[in-house]
Formats: C-alpha cells, structure tokens, sequence
C-alpha cells in the first residue's frame, strides 16, 4: 500500500446537445451516466446517485475481503445489496441513509461470532461510507455450505 495521501482524478465530459456525461479516470474504462429517473432522466444509464451507494456497496465488499483474510474468516460467497435514501434536509437533497443486507455463506465449521465480528469492522472501516454523513444500517444473513 502507498503511503497516504492518496490522489485520485476523474474527469465528467459533457456536450450541450446530449444529456450524457462521460467519465473517465486513466487507465480505466469509461462510464457513461445520466440525470436518473427520479429527476427526469431516461433512468438507462449509471447516474451518480447510483454510482456512489453502488461505491458504498464495493467499498464494504472490498473491505471485507481484506479483514477476512487476516482475521481466519474462511467464506464462500458475499452479497452486498445496498439502498441509499434521498431527502431534503434544510432545502438541500442528500442521502440521510444507507442500509447494507449483507449474505454471506461461509463452512459450516466457521464461528457466527466471529463472521459477524469481521463484517461490523468491514462496516466500520469503509472509507467510502467514513465520508459520507449518510448513516449505514448492516443486515447480516450467514447461510452455511
């Protein structure tokens, strides 16, 4: 890991005649987004509403996925579903909340307590939510293979 600050740089390109937005970041494929649906938009693209409580999601999978290892959480599978919640606050729109229903299978052998330990810090050490002042709510559902 490089030491910190860390620099990241995005560039949104847009023409006055189309409602799209392209963005672009070196060496990663471009996104193409729109105003979404419940704004007036075509709701057929990435829109940045989207973008971040789907950052939020990634963020909570990826940051499992480096606590498991070094904690002995062995796991098959994990399934983020995020939901962001858009208001008003004093005139101004944003997301209040955000709330996690996390699957994850794991052995049969593997201790609840510990699943359950690992995925609290997962919560709590996302750097993306960390940013945000969205509160996050985390619904677990262990399966067992």
């Amino acid at each position: 890991m490089q030491d910190f600050p860390h620099h990241y740089r995005c560039v949104a390109t847009a023409n006055a005649d189309q409602s799209q937005v392209r963005v672009a970041s070196q060496g990663l494929a471009d996104l193409t987004t729109d105003v979404p649906k419940e704004f007036g938009g075509p709701g057929d693209q990435w829109s940045p509403e989207a973008l971040l409580v789907a950052a939020v999601a990634d963020c909570f999978v990826l940051t499992f996925r480096a606590i498991a290892a070094p904690s002995r959480v062995v796991w098959h599978a994990l399934d983020c579903d995020a939901t962001g919640k858009l208001e008003r606050v004093d005139r101004t729109p944003q997301f209040t909340e955000i709330h996690l229903t996390v699957r994850i299978s794991v052995p049969d052998d593997m201790e609840e307590e510990k699943v359950l330990r690992v995925l609290k810090k997962a919560e709590d050490s996302c750097l993306i939510t960390n940013s945000l002042t969205a509160t996050v709510h985390l619904t677990t559902e262990i399966t067992r293979q």
